[in-house]
């Protein structure tokens, strides 16, 4: 199933559209750090410049023309940071670590009526039943996330990536597979399998929420999409555990394990790190990491 890891950014989009966040301030009071923008500058003295780029996943158009400030920065840099990036054996490692291998399946976890549904949702390419029935739920969120949110063609990230690789640019993955694996397996099993329940049942609204945190992305409103991440659990306070769970694991974690990885790299300078938009803002983003290692962090766009 070649296209399971690429669905990682699928899952964030998910989380950013659907995920019931820990409390924190009002959008409109403006006290969270970094409300507004998608393209930072990092500075420290001695060192060049490194940028941070908040993405959205997606392929539409409107997301994948880049406005002038953000291809002047990246044309001055010698390194991209992406936040996935897996090669054509980690691919394979990443499929296995998302199937049981102890005995278990879906069947124990699921209805026959619940499988008929994920069968059914599921997009085209899906894994046959002998191999779906062994996906971890968490797996199978991955697939159903992929379909509601893709736009077809070549995402924001791949064409960053493909532009890095025809500059020759060092690429760098914000992430080792292991650690993928580990964010998702993170996630209790009770929250994986009541999240597959949900995005099953409301589909049809995961497709107006991407509208809706497209639309904030394009505003560079950060906040916005901050207050989108609250707004399902108001709306659906069962499910609110499971998502704070998904937000946890997929973006508050990872945002700090991306800092982490770039303690290193941002020594150098001219280093482009793009990453989800949803993991620069407040208190526990990637900004906010960044600047308590002495950078000083300033909006470009």
């Amino acid at each position: 199933m070649r296209g399971l890891p690429s669905a990682i950014v699928a899952a964030c989009v998910l989380a950013a559209a659907w995920v019931a966040a820990t409390p924190a301030l009002a959008a409109g009071e403006g006290r969270e750090p970094f409300v507004r923008g998608l393209l930072f500058r990092l500075d420290k003295p001695g060192l060049p410049p490194s940028f941070v780029f908040g993405t959205m996943h997606s392929g539409d158009p409107r997301v994948t023309a880049l406005p002038r400030a953000v291809t002047d920065a990246f044309g001055a840099v010698k390194t991209l940071a992406i936040e996935n990036h897996l090669e054509d054996g980690e691919i394979d490692r990443f499929f296995a670590a998302a199937q049981f291998d102890d005995g278990r399946n879906l069947t124990d976890y699921f209805d026959p009526a619940s499988l008929t549904a994920i069968r059914a949702a599921l997009p085209a390419g899906a894994p046959p039943d002998n191999v779906l029935l062994r996906l971890k739920p968490w797996a199978v969120l991955l697939k159903l996330a992929e379909q509601p949110i893709a736009d077809g063609g070549e995402t924001l990230d791949e064409k960053l990536l493909g532009a890095a690789r025809r500059r020759r640019l060092a690429i760098i993955g914000l992430e080792l597979p292991d650690e993928q694996i580990a964010a998702f397996d993170a996630i209790p099993l009770g929250s994986q399998v009541a999240l597959v329940r949900f995005v099953l049942a409301h589909r049809d609204a995961l497709v107006r929420d991407h509208d809706a945190v497209l639309a904030a992305w394009l505003d560079r409103d950060l906040a916005r999409l901050a207050d989108l991440n609250r707004a399902p659990g108001r709306r659906h306070p069962e499910i609110a555990p499971h998502y704070a769970e998904l937000t946890r694991h997929l973006i508050e974690n990872r945002s700090a394990q991306m800092a982490h990885r770039l303690f290193l790299p941002l020594r150098a300078g001219r280093v482009f790190v793009a990453v989800g938009a949803l993991h620069l803002h407040g208190e526990r983003g990637l900004l906010v990491l960044l600047r308590d290692q002495g950078y000083h962090v300033s909006t470009v766009y």
